[in-house]
């Protein structure tokens, strides 16, 4: 039914689209800030993913609510906020032990495979490799539950 209204609805398949390009610059930040956090700064991965996410959803916010959902601003902003903040809570619940579950994975297979890489550490792919398929799980979750919650007040 979800999935329906996006494919048969104009507006609807132009909001999902404007997500996904918003999603898009939020995947550039967190894996940008997850790298540079991690990498350089030499924080611990999942703590580094918490921050690079809240990088990236606090960016969201502003590109969704006056991008994607321009019809979306009489709501009161202090109310979205923490709807937005909530949707992004669970998404971080979803995410943060398929990243940790994925990375410990792909790490204990490169290793096992004795793969190596010049231009990366097995660590460095495999984290990467675990954020990407972990922001692709989230993003539906955030789509569905912030357009239906979040930003429910367009038509």
């Amino acid at each position: 039914m979800v999935f329906t209204s996006i494919l048969n609805n104009p507006r609807e398949r132009k909001r999902f689209l404007r997500f996904a390009v918003v999603g898009t610059i939020g995947a550039i930040i967190d894996f940008g800030t997850f790298n540079i956090l991690f990498q350089i700064v030499h924080i611990q991965p999942v703590v580094a993913s918490i921050i690079s996410f809240t990088a990236a959803i606090t960016s969201n916010y502003i590109w969704n609510r006056y991008w994607t959902y321009p019809d979306s601003r009489e709501k009161n902003i202090s109310k979205q906020l923490i709807q937005f903040a909530l949707v992004n809570l669970v998404g971080l619940g979803i995410r943060t032990p398929i990243f940790w579950g994925l990375s410990r994975l792909f790490v204990a297979m490169l290793n096992a495979a004795e793969l190596t890489f010049t231009f990366a550490s097995n660590k460095a792919l495999s984290n990467n490799g675990a954020l990407a398929i972990a922001v692709v799980v989230v993003m539906f979750w955030n789509f569905f539950a912030n357009r239906y919650w979040t930003f429910n007040d367009v038509e």
